[in-house]
């Protein structure tokens, strides 16, 4: 996958490492799918999506790519499911210290693995936001601790792990889910204040990975494993909307898009969704305003990283 070409087209002046605010990291990846395989051609699909969609942002009246937004070069590893965490983990880190806001599009959902390792290591007292449908709280699957399956185990034992939208599980996930912390979508339906109990459930720094099987799939059909009784778009950004304005969202990930060729709309979904989190974040802040997003890498005793590198499956 070329990355040759700016983020959506924009303008060079706006594309560039040392004045962007915003870092874009693609990651090709579809090592440990386990149905419909397609999620490496993910960021492909989304930054092809990009390149056609209107900047100006009718809602916030922002064109948020005047921020800067800097188009990496893709994570291409896939030696091994571990190796992709690392080097996923490595550069997330990078940019993180460079004072980027860092965002990535996957690829499958294990990606988020060494993201949110490096998101965590950064910011103190982090809450990981996971909006999907799936719990993705399996401590090893198909002999790896590095499956989409497992993709926040490790973040519900080091983080403020906070789920919604889950509708799909294995029993054996019940061991490892907080149920105060996890908002099963058939409650969500019937709940009108459940955006308000998720908002009082984080903590000030936030991290978001978004799986696009959250969404339902009348809208989104095209990822691996869609499910029934998903959310809706309006609903969505209403409610990240809301965790933009109240919390300090420090990051955020998109995953497990595959794209269909015969349909485009979920590829411009998942574009136009990428970039209203993006004005969302800096609705407000003018384009010449310096970005402030304070971190403290390393603060914690110990190191996140090993403990789990001990851990047998």
């Amino acid at each position: 996958m070329s990355t040759t070409k700016n983020y959506a087209g924009i303008p060079d002046e706006f594309a560039q490492l040392e004045t962007a605010k915003v870092v874009l990291i693609p990651v090709p990846y579809d090592g440990t799918s386990t149905w419909g395989k397609g999620a490496d051609k993910g960021p492909k699909a989304f930054l092809e999506a990009s390149e056609n969609m209107e900047l100006y942002d009718i809602e916030t009246g922002t064109e948020v790519y005047e921020q800067g937004i800097y188009l990496t070069e893709p994570i291409t590893e896939n030696k091994s499911p571990e190796a992709m965490v690392d080097a996923v983990h490595k550069v997330t880190k990078e940019y993180i210290k460079r004072n980027k806001f860092v965002t990535l599009f996957g690829g499958e959902h294990s990606i988020s693995i060494g993201t949110i390792r490096a998101f965590n290591e950064c910011f103190d007292n982090l809450t990981v936001l996971h909006i999907d449908a799936h719990a993705d709280l399996r401590k090893s699957y198909d002999g790896t601790k590095y499956n989409h399956a497992c993709a926040v185990h490790e973040a519900s034992q080091t983080t403020n792990l906070i789920q919604v939208g889950i509708r799909s599980m294995d029993s054996i996930e019940r061991t490892f889910m907080d149920d105060d912390k996890t908002f099963f979508a058939h409650d969500m339906v019937n709940d009108e204040y459940w955006m308000d109990k998720v908002v009082e459930s984080l903590t000030d720094n936030v991290f978001i990975t978004f799986d696009l099987d959250a969404l339902d799939p009348s809208i989104l059909p095209a990822t691996g494993t869609p499910e029934p009784g998903g959310l809706f778009y309006y609903e969505t950004l209403e409610f990240l909307k809301q965790i933009f304005e109240d919390k300090n969202v420090v990051g955020f990930d998109i995953v497990e898009l595959c794209p269909n060729e015969h349909d485009k709309s979920s590829d411009f979904l998942a574009a136009k969704l990428y970039y209203k989190m993006l004005s969302y974040k800096f609705k407000g802040e003018a384009v010449d305003e310096e970005y402030d997003n304070t971190y403290d890498v390393d603060y914690k005793a110990g190191n996140n990283i090993s403990k789990f590198e001990d851990d047998e499956d």
